[in-house]
């Protein structure tokens, strides 16, 4: 509570998770949180000299922009979090050296799988929201509902892959969900791209992507398939009547969210008459446990789509390889 700014550094599933929660319930939270996750970051100045608290997280320890960010962010007056496995590595010697806490990483979890893992639930506490909201896995499984659209889902896309449709774009009317597509493009592409395989996740932001990529959805190549997502927002700003002109007298008593929605049902009525393949999410209420639901279908499906491509949807192997060529050049 005493720490105005707080930091939270890291790179990929460390952090994407985080990113996403700070922004799909920004509306709900007082505290301020700065994402280090680049090395170019415009909010690098805001904070570097002030008092702060760091949550630092890498699963290995031993992430090189992870790393490198922190040796620069570090002050001598800040508190800090490390979490990182409880192994040798360069993170858990700092923190012995800084004598700063360290919250041990589950080692069976790898980190595009960790939002629901102390790597993004630490952070959520720290917004000041319950952990325990969000993990609703539980409830999930007992759920038919839930079941039987995971299965039908993952159904639908192998059957979209066997006819060669392989980019996944994501058709996002929720300008808060940019950083939820960035956590599940991570989590589909690090998944499934293996041995020749795998799906393409691309992030379409409407309405703005209307006028440029739209034409090619509708009218381009066809071995795409479609995920429409909408959030129904209640305190939406509404049009001033007293200066909408006769000709678009339509728009009198409408908001941005009717506005936008109509604009998303028109989309997929053309979709429909196109024959061109999509699904769609309207979300009702934005909180921690829609977005629970969220990460943790989206965690299923892939998972269970790497099984049935027969591909090991945990590791990387051939990321590791630019990690080893970089520490290579740089040694």
């Amino acid at each position: 509570k005493k720490y105005p700014n707080i930091v939270i550094i890291g790179i990929g599933g460390s952090i994407l998770g985080a990113k996403t929660i700070y922004s799909f319930l920004k509306n709900k939270l007082k505290k301020k949180l700065f994402f280090i996750d680049n090395f170019k970051n415009d909010n690098l100045i805001d904070v570097l000299n002030k008092k702060k608290l760091n949550v630092i997280v890498s699963k290995s320890g031993n992430t090189l922009e992870t790393i490198t960010n922190s040796n620069i962010l570090i002050n001598k007056k800040d508190e800090n979090i490390i979490i990182t496995e409880n192994k040798n590595s360069y993170l858990r010697l700092l923190a012995n050296k800084i004598k700063c806490k360290i919250i041990d990483h589950n080692n069976f979890i790898g980190g595009r799988y960790s939002v629901l893992s102390e790597v993004g639930m630490v952070p959520a506490e720290l917004m000041g929201l319950s952990s325990n909201k969000f993990r609703v896995y539980n409830e999930l499984i007992k759920n038919k509902y839930f079941i039987n659209s995971l299965i039908n889902n993952v159904s639908n896309i192998m059957s979209l892959i066997n006819k060669k449709k392989s980019n996944s774009i994501i058709i996002n009317y929720d300008q808060q969900s940019s950083n939820l597509f960035y956590w599940y493009q991570q989590l589909v592409a690090e998944s499934l791209g293996k041995k020749g395989k795998g799906i393409l996740p691309i992030i379409s932001n409407m309405p703005k992507d209307n006028h440029s990529v739209m034409q090619l959805y509708l009218d381009g190549f066809q071995n795409n398939f479609y995920t429409f997502f909408y959030v129904d927002e209640k305190k939406s700003k509404k049009l001033n009547n007293k200066i909408i002109l006769p000709s678009h007298k339509f728009l009198k008593n409408k908001s941005i969210s009717k506005i936008i929605y109509s604009q998303k049902k028109a989309s997929e009525n053309i979709f429909l008459k196109k024959n061109i393949p999509f699904r769609s999410f309207e979300i009702k209420k934005r909180d921690e446990k829609t977005l629970g639901e969220l990460f943790s279908f989206f965690i299923l499906e892939t998972i269970l789509l790497g099984k049935a491509l027969k591909l090991n949807p945990y590791d990387q192997p051939a990321v590791e390889l630019i990690k080893k060529e970089t520490k290579k050049i740089l040694t």
